[in-house]
């Protein structure tokens, strides 16, 4: 009788990726932290495009705040190796085809994210856009389910800063309002240093307003949200 070897079906890891992919902290959910005492990661993702099934994470930018300030010794920069056409979307990025070609495999380049993110709180603009990008490459390069909690800039900023009338904005408009110089755009590590320090303003201000812990803040934000979408369904 032929015996043959049974495949698993699935992403082809080596033995230390499995090992590293297993070790990663699985994140709970959010409790009574002060925000100044919870590690958040800011994260930029560059895509080829906006199509969420279809355009695939070419490059990740990563910040750390920590103890009420961006610290600097924790950032993350990575390329992915991808073989695509010359998008308009990656000329907007800037990226060129050699260093695609250059960049990092996407499993290898993923996992060094998670590595670098771990359970950490994680805070993007337009977050719901990046966290299904990252969670279908997850799922896809390494067979991994995305867990972190996210909470979006781009929904925090007019919920603490009503009196800026900005209600859909993007990065740009809030860059403005606050005063903030970004010399470099559209680069997925100066993007998440952008909205690291756009951050900064708004844990300060939710601070002030009596939100101390990132569950008060979360909790306010979903209260915020479900009554803004009443306020839409209601005209």
């Amino acid at each position: 009788m032929k015996m043959t070897w049974f495949q698993p079906r699935g992403p082809k890891l080596t033995l230390d990726q499995q090992q590293r992919l297993a070790q990663l902290p699985q994140p709970a959910a959010l409790g009574p932290v002060p925000l100044r005492r919870q590690r958040m990661v800011v994260l930029d993702l560059e895509t080829t495009g906006l199509h969420l099934k279809r355009d695939l994470v070419i490059s990740i930018g990563a910040v750390t705040i920590e103890h009420g300030a961006i610290d600097f010794s924790q950032q993350f920069e990575c390329t992915l190796n991808r073989q695509v056409k010359v998008t308009e979307s990656v000329l907007i990025h800037g990226i060129a085809p050699s260093q695609l070609a250059r960049g990092l495999p996407p499993a290898e380049a993923l996992l060094r994210f998670m590595e670098f993110a771990g359970d950490s709180v994680i805070l993007a603009f337009h977050a719901p856009f990046d966290q299904r990008m990252l969670a279908r490459a997850l799922k896809k390069e390494l067979g991994h389910s995305l867990q972190n909690t996210f909470m979006d800039v781009a929904d925090l900023a007019p919920m603490l800063f009503p009196q800026a009338l900005i209600h859909r904005g993007g990065l740009d408009h809030w860059l403005d309002y606050f005063r903030i110089d970004i010399p470099q755009r559209h680069h997925a590590s100066a993007d998440a240093m952008a909205t690291a320090q756009i951050a900064l303003i708004l844990l300060n201000r939710a601070q002030r307003m009596g939100l101390e812990r990132i569950d008060e803040l979360n909790q306010r934000l979903r209260f915020w949200k479900r009554s803004r979408q009443a306020a839409l369904h209601s005209f």
